[in-house]
């Protein structure tokens, strides 16, 4: 159950890009693993489990503020996020939050052909205010 403060914002995510957003390097292999970018005959990962980010305990403020986080992450061949990272900032805190979030997600993976493979994405998470 979400307590008051986390109701105090509405919240969206959105994939923004599968595959590497402009000006991100992509990295070297992730726990011994080749990663991927999304390209033709792979499957996208699935988000099949997705927690809310919420602000600190302690700050009765709630969030305050609106605009987009870009999260960029290695979805494992495990369904596990890994290497999460911000890639476009909107306040400390909020970055933050969304990067706390999103490694609590689950995934199921991408695939190439029958096999889970491990693949760089991007998502966006909107902060609106209320």
């Amino acid at each position: 159950m979400l307590n008051r403060r986390a109701l105090a914002f509405r919240f969206a995510i959105a994939w923004v890009a599968l595959g590497i957003a402009p000006g991100v390097a992509p990295g070297g292999p992730v726990d011994d693993e080749p990663v991927f970018d999304i390209a033709p005959g792979i499957t996208p990962p699935r988000v099949t489990h997705q927690v809310t980010p919420v602000n600190k305990p302690d700050d009765d403020r709630g969030f305050r503020i609106s605009g987009t986080v870009l999260v960029g992450l290695v979805v494992s061949s495990q369904g596990e996020p890994k290497d999460v990272h911000v890639v476009k900032s909107l306040d400390k805190d909020i970055d933050q939050s969304a990067i706390d979030a999103v490694k609590q997600w689950h995934f199921d993976p991408a695939k190439k052909g029958d096999r889970p493979v491990a693949v760089r994405v991007t998502v966006e998470i909107r902060f609106h205010s209320m």
